[in-house]
């Protein structure tokens, strides 16, 4: 058959090979190291590698995929991997994507089983993180930055026409005065570039100093809302953090959504990585006023382990996410159990017309997980990083940088006579994450925090174990003890 055609049994066949093929892997991952680097030929081969004239045959591409990609992961599959915020797939969701491939739906709308699903995995988010589900809206998009990327676009639609003017008729160019948003000096860089897209500008973004433990100061927030109405500013949106991506710290939500409800500040919580850790018992207080948020941002591709792409953007009032999007004329709107399919369309309520079936994903790992999988999951992930920072605190050598409220640890190598020494620390500890990097015997990433550079562990991977955390602290040790030896000589 000419392709991308393929006859029913050879598809049968690769799809067999391909199968055994990942399962291999899979199991394999603890035996290979957490990270290989490329090296410069290997680059080359898959930068410049030329396309063919004629069609390849697919065991020669599969071929080429199992040498040349396969090899050469990101390192998240692995136990012992510790950085950034990136977990494993669920194996599940691994499935999913291959049937929701061989659908291939458009779920900008219509009458058709994805569409109910992603509504119902939707309101199954909204459940568990205790988002309200009356008269509010949903929708599966890339990840956190564009969930916060709708979400701030419809807070500045709402609050323009509390002002008076249409954002999407006028613009930001038509005399008034400037829209502010609040974030705190620790929040995610998404906000700040959403902010830019919507075109707020750097000089209605007020950066907001932390408190102690690296979360949203209360009275700072207050000053600055009081000092840019006064100016003749509008104060339109506070981007708190239920979990950021330094520390893990979850922002003073109560407090938050008070001084939005008193100054009529859309409140937009970014849970990308930390909403979920609502489901720790031990954790759930910090979460106190999460639902009383505006807009919220999750990504169930980070702690939930579903496969990327899948985010989500939660969003109480519908009817103003669909009037800061929607280009459908009223007069062919979709009212609730009316029209094709019976419900108005993905599109109208985010930027994307062609959207994937990210639902399937979601819908097969939360049920395989339930309610009480997700809640073990994540309480599981918290124990450990509250085992590692125990760990550290322990030993003589090493220094915790900041509290431990999710899943990440933050800490760093002090040899004794280093101590006091911020300049020479920091390039060590730079030199120590490098070196783990390479080594393939864990992997972890860093951060700065007050000055000083901190190496950064995030337990994020289903089968993690002390053991694990217990190899981290150990290759950490001999690592720093190895360069800073070699930096005395």
């Amino acid at each position: 058959m000419t392709p991308p055609a393929l006859v029913p049994d050879d598809f049968r066949r690769l799809g067999h090979e391909i199968v055994e093929l990942v399962a291999a892997y899979l199991a394999g991952l603890r035996a290979r190291p957490v990270f290989r680097p490329m090296d410069p030929r290997e680059r080359r081969a898959l930068l410049e590698q030329p396309l063919g004239e004629a069609g390849a045959a697919p065991e020669v591409i599969l071929e080429a995929f199992r040498g040349a990609v396969l090899p050469h992961p990101m390192g998240n599959g692995h136990p012992r991997f510790f950085g950034w915020v990136n977990s494993p797939p669920a194996p599940i969701g691994v499935l999913a994507e291959f049937l929701a491939a061989a659908m291939n739906p458009s779920c900008a709308g219509g009458d058709h089983a994805a569409i109910y699903l992603e509504r119902g995995v939707i309101r199954w988010l909204m459940e568990l993180v205790g988002f309200p589900t009356a008269e509010s809206m949903g929708l599966l998009v890339s990840g956190g930055s564009m969930a916060s990327l709708i979400g701030l676009a419809a807070a500045r639609h709402r609050v323009a026409a509390a002002q008076g003017w249409n954002v999407r008729d006028d613009g930001l160019q038509a005399g008034h005065p400037p829209l502010m948003l609040y974030v705190a000096e620790e929040g995610h860089s998404c906000l700040r570039k959403a902010a830019e897209l919507l075109g707020l500008g750097a000089a209605s973004i007020r950066t907001i100093p932390v408190d102690a433990d690296f979360r949203m100061s209360v009275p700072a927030l207050r000053d600055a809302v009081t000092a840019d109405r006064a100016a003749g500013r509008v104060p339109a949106c506070v981007a708190a953090s239920a979990g950021t991506v330094s520390t893990g710290a979850v922002d003073p939500l109560d407090a938050l959504a008070d001084i939005c409800a008193a100054h009529g500040l859309w409140f937009h919580v970014d849970g990308a990585y930390g909403g979920f850790g609502v489901l720790d018992p031990a954790r759930a207080s910090r979460y106190t006023g999460l639902e009383r948020a505006d807009s919220l941002a999750l990504d169930p591709h980070k702690w939930l382990s579903v496969p990327i792409e899948c985010g989500a953007v939660l969003v109480r009032d519908g009817v103003v996410l669909r009037e800061a999007f929607s280009l459908v004329p009223p007069y062919l709107r979709t009212r609730e159990g009316k029209g094709f399919g019976g419900l108005p369309w993905f599109s109208e309520y985010g930027p994307e017309q062609t959207r994937g079936f990210r639902a399937l994903k979601l819908w097969m790992v939360l049920q395989h997980l339930g309610r009480r999988g997700v809640a073990s999951l994540v309480a599981r992930h918290i124990a450990l990083a509250t085992h590692l920072a125990a760990c550290v605190d322990a030993a003589p050598d090493l220094e915790r940088l900041a509290p431990v409220e999710l899943s990440i640890v933050c800490f760093r190598y002090v040899p004794p006579g280093l101590r006091g020494d911020h300049a020479r620390l920091n390039d060590l500890n730079q030199r120590i994450m490098e070196a783990i990097q390479s080594g393939g015997n864990a992997f972890l990433t860093g951060t700065v925090l007050r000055g000083d550079f901190a190496l950064r562990a995030c337990v994020l991977h289903y089968a993690t174990t002390e053991d694990d955390v217990a190899a981290l602290v150990d290759v950490v040790r001999t690592t720093g003890a190895a360069l800073a030896g070699e930096r005395a000589r």
